[in-house]
């Protein structure tokens, strides 16, 4: 099981992670990334390899 989270107060809005994602874990919302189907993550670790401002963690449970 992955726990994924943003930090809105690093996420610049770049959408990469959404665009990314291949289960569609994240949304888009007020210009932010946020989680919107965290227990679908599968660890693949695409976000936080796109995520240049650092906004996107993983941590495996």
């Amino acid at each position: 099981m992955y726990i994924v989270a943003v930090d809105a107060g690093k996420c610049e809005g770049c959408e990469e992670c959404a665009n990314n994602c291949p289960v569609s874990v994240f949304e888009m919302q007020g210009g932010k990334a946020v989680v919107v189907a965290g227990d679908s993550c599968e660890g693949c670790q695409t976000c936080t390899s796109v995520c240049t401002s650092g906004a996107v963690t993983l941590t495996e449970m």
